[in-house]
């Protein structure tokens, strides 16, 4: 008994679901039907030699969306871009191979949706398509989907040129410089940095992806605006003249010794953002009247590109003081590239 019930129930319900399965393609084989009735009476319209501009656009675009609504993407893509090679005087046809692009966009073919997007910006005048220019479109899809700095490069530089209204100009000056630098255009990166800079609004920005932007775009403009005088050629030539200079109570040549740019003292728990810049900080206030020690070896957290020297000595408040020396990355400058500096002093015992 309790079988057979079991037996029915399951056949209601697989009735059930193939009944809505039939009752779901059925919908479906009658919405295609209206779309291919549609599509013929369209295209009856579109051969009709006295469409305006303006009605053959909206008859296209109907096409088009209908082909959308169906999923037929390669359909359309073969009519949009026959259609275009066929009419090449057509006003819209900017419009229609954005159309094309976008669609190979959203198929993951996007090495074809820049060559469609590209050819947009180099052979086609930009129209407006409901408020929006097709060609700042393009330079937005392609700015996304290039893979090149070099391509960036240009399709930033023709955003700012052309549309200075549309856009963030203090974000895209930043992302300029550092696609410049991954070319290694560095020259063009310090232009883009003190442009950056410059905007009003520069060193209250948060941009995704770019902590620290203004913080790290003037140190490199100050930088290169510096004489650099205070760098060494090694690390071993830097900690031996600080060495000598705490030694002989030196504070004159200690402070020539300390970079003249971003030099920073603050706590271990402190952060590059909420140090305090302090160039005009001079030894001589904490060197006089104290005994002033030093480690024989810098400490062994040090690394190729930074380094610690423990010191002791030199306030009866916060005794211990770590001198942080770091290498220069300066790639503009090859000189001075890969020499080292005294950048900074950390308070306290390290954590």
């Amino acid at each position: 008994m309790h079988v057979k019930i079991k037996l029915a129930l399951l056949c209601a319900i697989l009735f059930a679901a193939t009944g809505c399965s039939s009752r779901k393609d059925e919908k479906q084989i009658n919405m295609q039907k209206k779309i291919t009735v549609m599509q013929t009476q369209l295209k009856k319209l579109l051969d009709n030699t006295n469409l305006n501009p303006e009605g053959r656009y909206a008859v296209i675009n109907s096409m088009a969306n209908n082909l959308i609504a169906e999923k037929n993407y390669n359909q359309l893509i073969l009519f949009l871009s026959d259609w275009v090679e066929r009419h090449p005087k057509d006003t819209y046809n900017t419009y229609w191979l954005f159309m094309t692009a976008y669609v190979y966009m959203q198929q993951g073919a996007d090495p074809m949706a820049a060559y469609y997007f590209d050819r947009i910006l180099q052979d086609y005048p930009d129209i407006m398509v409901k408020n929006q220019s097709v060609h700042f479109l393009c330079l937005q899809h392609l700015i996304r989907i290039s893979t090149r700095p070099s391509d960036r490069i240009k399709y930033f530089n023709e955003l700012i040129s052309r549309f200075p209204s549309s856009v963030n100009i203090t974000e895209l000056y930043i992302r300029l410089a550092l696609e410049y630098e991954k070319e290694g255009e560095w020259d063009q990166a310090l232009k883009a940095c003190s442009l950056f800079i410059e905007q009003p609004d520069a060193a209250t920005i948060q941009i995704a992806g770019v902590p620290d932007a203004y913080a790290n775009a003037k140190q490199l403009v100050d930088f290169n605006n510096s004489p650099k005088d205070w760098t060494f050629e090694s690390l071993d030539a830097l900690e031996t003249a600080v060495k000598n200079a705490i030694s002989a109570y030196d504070w004159h040549s200690l402070d020539k010794y300390k970079s003249k740019v971003n030099f920073f003292v603050m706590n271990w728990n402190q952060t590059g953002t909420d140090s305090s810049g302090e160039e005009e900080f001079s030894m001589r206030n904490f060197m006089l009247g104290n005994s002033i020690h030093f480690n024989p070896e810098l400490d062994d957290t040090s690394n190729p590109n930074e380094a610690y020297l423990k010191t002791w000595g030199w306030s009866q408040y916060i005794s211990v003081w770590y001198l942080y020396f770091r290498k220069v990355n300066f790639p503009v400058d090859p000189e001075i590239h890969g020499r080292w500096e005294w950048a900074g002093i950390y308070f306290g015992e390290k954590f």
